[in-house]
Protein backbone atom coordinates (compact mmCIF):
# COMPACT_ATOMS: atom_id res chain seq x y z
CA UNK A 1 0.00 0.00 0.00
CA UNK A 2 1.32 3.59 -1.03
CA UNK A 3 1.83 5.93 1.83
CA UNK A 4 -0.18 8.89 1.57
CA UNK A 5 1.90 12.32 0.35
CA UNK A 6 3.30 14.43 3.06
CA UNK A 7 1.59 17.69 2.42
CA UNK A 8 4.58 20.26 2.01
CA UNK A 9 6.24 21.61 4.80
CA UNK A 10 5.98 25.46 5.10
CA UNK A 11 8.41 26.98 2.78
CA UNK A 12 10.32 29.03 5.83
CA UNK A 13 13.44 29.59 3.19
CA UNK A 14 11.45 31.52 0.76
CA UNK A 15 9.87 33.53 3.56
CA UNK A 16 12.63 34.51 4.58
CA UNK A 17 13.64 35.40 1.02
CA UNK A 18 10.52 37.39 0.72
CA UNK A 19 10.87 39.30 3.70
CA UNK A 20 14.60 40.01 3.14
CA UNK A 21 13.90 41.14 -0.74
CA UNK A 22 10.77 43.32 1.11
CA UNK A 23 13.78 45.07 3.59
CA UNK A 24 15.59 45.74 0.86
CA UNK A 25 13.24 47.38 -1.86
CA UNK A 26 11.81 49.47 1.88
CA UNK A 27 15.76 50.45 2.02
CA UNK A 28 15.96 51.70 -1.26
CA UNK A 29 12.40 53.69 -1.36
CA UNK A 30 13.02 54.97 2.21
CA UNK A 31 15.91 57.12 0.76
CA UNK A 32 14.66 57.94 -2.64
CA UNK A 33 11.26 59.46 -1.94
CA UNK A 34 11.62 59.68 1.92
CA UNK A 35 9.12 58.16 4.79
CA UNK A 36 5.77 59.82 3.68
CA UNK A 37 6.79 59.23 -0.07
CA UNK A 38 6.82 55.84 0.25
CA UNK A 39 3.67 53.56 0.33
CA UNK A 40 3.25 50.43 1.10
CA UNK A 41 2.01 49.35 -2.33
CA UNK A 42 5.52 50.81 -4.03
CA UNK A 43 7.23 48.60 -1.83
CA UNK A 44 5.24 45.70 -2.52
CA UNK A 45 5.91 46.39 -6.46
CA UNK A 46 9.47 46.79 -5.94
CA UNK A 47 9.95 43.43 -4.03
CA UNK A 48 7.69 41.52 -6.58
CA UNK A 49 5.29 40.61 -3.81
CA UNK A 50 1.90 41.32 -2.70
CA UNK A 51 1.00 43.93 -0.69
CA UNK A 52 -0.79 41.32 1.49
CA UNK A 53 2.43 39.72 2.02
CA UNK A 54 4.20 42.74 3.01
CA UNK A 55 1.68 43.04 5.64
CA UNK A 56 2.24 39.76 6.49
CA UNK A 57 5.66 40.28 7.53
CA UNK A 58 5.45 44.12 8.83
CA UNK A 59 2.38 45.09 10.08
CA UNK A 60 2.64 48.59 9.63
CA UNK A 61 5.09 51.25 7.45
CA UNK A 62 6.43 52.26 10.73
CA UNK A 63 7.40 48.93 11.94
CA UNK A 64 9.06 48.55 8.32
CA UNK A 65 10.69 51.66 8.44
CA UNK A 66 12.04 50.11 12.11
CA UNK A 67 13.58 46.99 10.83
CA UNK A 68 14.60 48.42 7.29
CA UNK A 69 17.06 50.97 9.65
CA UNK A 70 18.18 47.67 11.99
CA UNK A 71 19.08 45.76 8.68
CA UNK A 72 20.93 48.88 7.35
CA UNK A 73 22.91 48.80 10.44
CA UNK A 74 23.85 45.32 10.37
CA UNK A 75 24.89 45.98 7.16
CA UNK A 76 27.77 48.19 7.63
CA UNK A 77 28.52 47.21 10.88
CA UNK A 78 30.79 43.93 11.61
CA UNK A 79 29.03 40.87 13.34
CA UNK A 80 31.49 40.45 16.20
CA UNK A 81 32.21 44.11 16.45
CA UNK A 82 31.66 44.28 20.08
CA UNK A 83 32.73 40.99 20.99
CA UNK A 84 34.82 41.49 24.14
CA UNK A 85 36.84 38.41 23.50
CA UNK A 86 38.19 40.02 20.51
CA UNK A 87 42.28 39.58 20.69
CA UNK A 88 44.55 42.35 20.66
CA UNK A 89 44.91 45.73 23.51
CA UNK A 90 42.18 47.77 24.05
CA UNK A 91 43.21 50.66 21.90
CA UNK A 92 43.48 48.29 18.98
CA UNK A 93 39.46 47.24 19.74
CA UNK A 94 38.49 51.08 20.31
CA UNK A 95 40.18 51.79 17.08
CA UNK A 96 38.80 48.81 15.20
CA UNK A 97 35.07 49.47 16.84
CA UNK A 98 35.43 53.26 15.34
CA UNK A 99 36.36 52.70 11.94
CA UNK A 100 33.79 50.61 11.68
CA UNK A 101 31.13 53.44 13.40
CA UNK A 102 32.59 56.01 11.74
CA UNK A 103 32.11 54.08 8.15
CA UNK A 104 28.28 53.81 9.54
CA UNK A 105 27.41 57.25 10.39
CA UNK A 106 28.67 59.13 7.56
CA UNK A 107 27.41 56.39 4.96
CA UNK A 108 24.89 57.91 2.40
CA UNK A 109 22.21 55.26 4.13
CA UNK A 110 22.46 57.17 7.35
CA UNK A 111 22.92 60.81 6.42
CA UNK A 112 20.09 60.54 4.19
CA UNK A 113 17.73 58.62 6.91
CA UNK A 114 18.90 61.47 9.70
CA UNK A 115 17.92 64.10 7.01
CA UNK A 116 14.41 62.42 6.39
CA UNK A 117 14.01 62.25 10.25
CA UNK A 118 14.84 66.13 10.54
CA UNK A 119 11.81 67.05 8.40
CA UNK A 120 8.45 68.72 10.10
CA UNK A 121 6.32 65.44 11.51
CA UNK A 122 3.54 65.71 13.44
CA UNK A 123 3.35 66.99 17.01
CA UNK A 124 3.95 63.61 19.05
CA UNK A 125 4.35 61.39 16.16
CA UNK A 126 6.05 58.21 17.41
CA UNK A 127 8.46 58.06 14.39
CA UNK A 128 11.42 59.52 15.88
CA UNK A 129 11.27 58.06 18.79
CA UNK A 130 11.14 54.26 16.98
CA UNK A 131 13.93 55.53 14.80
CA UNK A 132 16.13 56.42 17.59
CA UNK A 133 15.49 53.31 19.51
CA UNK A 134 16.37 51.11 16.40
CA UNK A 135 19.35 52.84 15.16
CA UNK A 136 21.40 54.84 17.44
CA UNK A 137 20.20 54.02 20.67
CA UNK A 138 20.53 50.25 19.97
CA UNK A 139 24.46 50.42 18.98
CA UNK A 140 24.85 52.84 21.64
CA UNK A 141 23.68 50.09 24.34
CA UNK A 142 25.74 47.42 22.48
CA UNK A 143 28.80 49.62 22.35
CA UNK A 144 28.05 50.24 26.39
CA UNK A 145 28.08 47.05 27.45
CA UNK A 146 31.42 45.95 25.47
CA UNK A 147 32.59 48.92 27.97
CA UNK A 148 31.28 47.91 30.76
CA UNK A 149 33.00 43.94 30.20
CA UNK A 150 36.35 45.79 29.54
CA UNK A 151 36.18 47.73 32.66
CA UNK A 152 35.51 44.33 34.43
CA UNK A 153 37.98 43.07 32.85
CA UNK A 154 40.15 45.96 34.74
CA UNK A 155 40.85 47.48 30.48
CA UNK A 156 39.29 50.39 31.33
CA UNK A 157 38.11 52.46 34.11
CA UNK A 158 34.56 53.70 33.19
CA UNK A 159 31.85 54.52 36.03
CA UNK A 160 29.27 55.41 33.80
CA UNK A 161 29.10 53.26 30.50
CA UNK A 162 26.20 54.61 28.83
CA UNK A 163 27.85 58.29 29.56
CA UNK A 164 31.21 57.43 28.02
CA UNK A 165 29.53 55.19 24.97
CA UNK A 166 27.84 58.94 24.22
CA UNK A 167 30.57 60.89 24.69
CA UNK A 168 32.75 57.98 22.61
CA UNK A 169 30.10 59.07 19.44
CA UNK A 170 30.32 62.79 19.88
CA UNK A 171 34.04 62.67 19.74
CA UNK A 172 33.76 60.02 16.75
CA UNK A 173 31.00 62.16 14.39
CA UNK A 174 32.98 65.69 14.72
CA UNK A 175 32.71 67.96 12.08
CA UNK A 176 32.84 65.77 9.43
CA UNK A 177 29.55 64.29 10.21
CA UNK A 178 27.83 67.72 11.09
CA UNK A 179 29.08 68.83 7.68
CA UNK A 180 27.48 65.92 5.60
CA UNK A 181 24.06 66.48 7.65
CA UNK A 182 24.31 70.07 6.51
CA UNK A 183 24.96 69.02 3.34
CA UNK A 184 28.73 70.24 2.79
CA UNK A 185 31.25 68.50 1.18
CA UNK A 186 32.80 66.49 3.88
CA UNK A 187 35.50 63.73 3.83
CA UNK A 188 37.68 61.56 5.88
CA UNK A 189 40.01 59.09 4.28
CA UNK A 190 43.93 57.71 4.47
CA UNK A 191 45.89 59.51 6.73
CA UNK A 192 43.35 62.18 7.53
CA UNK A 193 40.58 59.48 8.58
CA UNK A 194 43.42 57.33 10.98
CA UNK A 195 44.34 60.91 12.52
CA UNK A 196 41.15 61.76 13.35
CA UNK A 197 40.46 58.09 14.39
CA UNK A 198 43.61 57.80 16.67
CA UNK A 199 42.90 61.06 18.12
CA UNK A 200 39.42 60.09 19.39
CA UNK A 201 40.40 56.54 20.39
CA UNK A 202 43.44 58.79 22.46
CA UNK A 203 41.12 61.16 23.74
CA UNK A 204 38.77 58.27 25.58
CA UNK A 205 41.37 56.44 27.09
CA UNK A 206 42.97 59.62 28.85
CA UNK A 207 39.27 60.05 30.04
CA UNK A 208 38.75 56.42 31.04
CA UNK A 209 42.26 54.22 30.47
CA UNK A 210 42.86 51.86 33.30
CA UNK A 211 44.75 53.50 36.00
CA UNK A 212 47.46 50.67 36.91
CA UNK A 213 49.20 50.54 40.27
Amino acid sequence: MTAPARPASPGRPKDLEKRAAILDAAKALFLARGYEGTAMDAVAQAAGVSKLTVYSHFQDKETLFVEAVKASCEDLLPADLFDVHFQGPIRQQLLRIGHALFRLVTSDEAIAVHRIMGQPMPEGAALPQLFWDAGPRRIQEAFAGFLRAEAEAGELAVPDCELAAQQFFALLKGECHARLLCGCPATLAGGALDRHLSATVDMFLRAYGPVRA
